[in-house]
């Protein structure tokens, strides 16, 4: 009996029982997924969810890529790049907001919710200052799981990845937009921002030292200015010093030191990190008055209420205005000013994120298995999970630690 092998079929069991368990595993955890990249419909909003480098590694793991038409072209990728690495253009709205995984940069609007079939996973910004609860309320009736970018984190070392890519981006950039408005391409005062010999250096403050405010002096520094940092903490202004690695003038926050300095100031960053329930410095019309005629206030905070009492929203039509001889650029999305760039830093992070939710099998066990995808929930199948949304328009929430044990 033990020699027949087709009697009992008992060696064969004990051969191959872990293998065959192994492959089932296998098996039931990998998923393919139909992963839609939405076009923008918000004004100013020029970033897609995913560059064309991203759809090929998406499309490479087995996944199916649909790309709504013309997504990409304000960061100048045109539908042909799509294509060509494996992703379907599509033109039907209906098609996209049908998928596994809806990507977008800005939050869905009234009519996007309403093409949602349900029981999907949307993945875009939240952006707290403009929601209402109404749209809150359609998310939850359509029992989605949706994802924020600014409550991703990285599950390493608890940082928001999206978010300080963007603040890395803008910092960056706002000193160049100081630089066009110094100039008398853009009937500034016809100076070059930074030094060179015999000439004293462009006087640069930058009022914050987080990530923004960090990036904003390293570029200021390159192109030789003169910069000095304000913040609230010590132990950012520690951090940026060590992370510049050289001397720079750095000062906690007094409204006299700052009103001093901001006199002589050629350009003014506000870069005020909003950390830990911290309320912006506000710098008063008084101060601005004082300031140099033609100098430049960058409002980095515009959004979330401004660093500067003179501060007013503006747009990439008309992103400037003078007050009291002062140029104001106070445009609110920065990184869309450089919009390319801006997409290859949000694909990295977000094709990661999409490979692991397939190899996972689906939402429920990536959530399981990732801290950072996990703290970027705001709503679990329909249930709202994040306190600060709850708290904001006075609905009901649960921890989204809590849901999981359910599963």
């Amino acid at each position: 009996m033990m020699g027949n092998t087709e009697g009992s079929g008992f060696p064969l069991r004990k051969q191959q029982l872990m293998p065959q368990e192994e492959m089932l595993e296998i098996g039931k955890k990998k998923k393919n997924l139909r992963i839609a990249v939405a076009k923008e419909s918000a004004a100013d909003e020029n970033r897609v969810a995913l560059a064309p480098h991203a759809v090929e590694l998406l499309v490479n793991h087995g996944h199916d890529v649909i790309v709504e038409k013309g997504a990409g072209r304000q960061a100048n990728f045109d539908d042909l790049m799509y294509s060509e690495v494996g992703g379907r253009i599509v033109s039907q709205k209906k098609e996209i907001y049908a998928s596994d995984v809806i990507l977008k940069v800005a939050a869905l609007n009234n009519e996007e919710i309403d093409l949602l079939t349900g029981n999907q996973v949307i993945i875009s910004t939240f952006q707290m200052g403009t929601q209402t609860k109404e749209m809150v309320l359609k998310l939850q009736e359509k029992k989605v799981t949706a994802l924020g970018y600014e409550f991703l984190m990285d599950q390493h070392d608890s940082v928001y990845p999206v978010v300080q890519s963007m603040m890395e981006i803008s910092g960056t950039t706002s000193v160049l937009i100081a630089a066009e408005y110094l100039s008398n391409v853009n009937n500034g005062k016809g100076e070059m921002l930074g030094g060179i010999s015999g000439i004293s250096p462009t006087d640069v403050v930058i009022l914050g030292a987080g990530t923004a405010g960090e990036f904003a002096a390293r570029t200021a520094l390159g192109l030789g200015a003169f910069v000095k940092v304000f913040d609230l903490s010590m132990n950012r202004l520690r951090d940026v010093q060590q992370r510049l690695g050289t001397r720079l003038f750095t000062s906690v926050m007094q409204p006299r030191v700052v009103a001093k300095a901001l006199r002589t100031a050629d350009v003014v960053i506000g870069a005020i990190p909003l950390e830990h329930g911290e309320h912006p410095f506000i710098v008063s019309e008084d101060t601005v008055k004082q300031m140099k005629p033609y100098s430049v206030i960058i409002d980095l905070r515009i959004d979330q209420g401004g660093c500067f009492e003179t501060s007013e929203m503006t747009s990439f039509k008309n992103p400037v205005y003078r007050k009291h001889g002062v140029v104001h650029y106070c445009v609110p999305n920065i990184p869309s000013r450089v919009a390319r760039t801006a997409s290859y830093a949000l694909s990295n992070i977000l094709g990661q994120i999409l490979i692991e939710l397939g190899n996972a099998g689906g939402i429920n066990q990536i959530i399981k298995e990732n801290f950072g995808v996990r703290s970027g929930i705001y709503v679990y199948n329909g249930v709202l999970t994040k306190e600060s949304i709850g708290r904001r328009f006075g609905l009901p929430f649960q921890d989204i630690n809590l849901l999981t044990i359910a599963f």
